[in-house]
């Protein structure tokens, strides 16, 4: 079940980052979630790209310990 949502949190953390990153790179002005954040598309591109890859690297352990433990 814990590994379940873990899995869920991480695909949704990463469809976001990746959905923001996207916006990001096509329309500049648009920052999206972040767009009080300061330092401009630097930063705001950084930080969708971090969650892109936390995303990804929390669902692909979640995947791996949930089908290690089914085993």
């Amino acid at each position: 079940m814990k590994h379940g949502l873990y899995q869920a949190l991480g695909m949704a953390l990463l469809v976001i980052g990746a959905q923001g990153a996207i916006r990001q790179l096509v329309d500049h002005d648009n920052a999206g979630l972040l767009s009080r954040l300061p330092g401009g598309f630097a930063a705001s591109i950084t930080v969708y790209v971090l969650a892109v890859v936390i995303g990804a690297v929390v669902a692909g352990r979640a995947h791996d310990a949930r089908k290690a433990a089914a085993d």
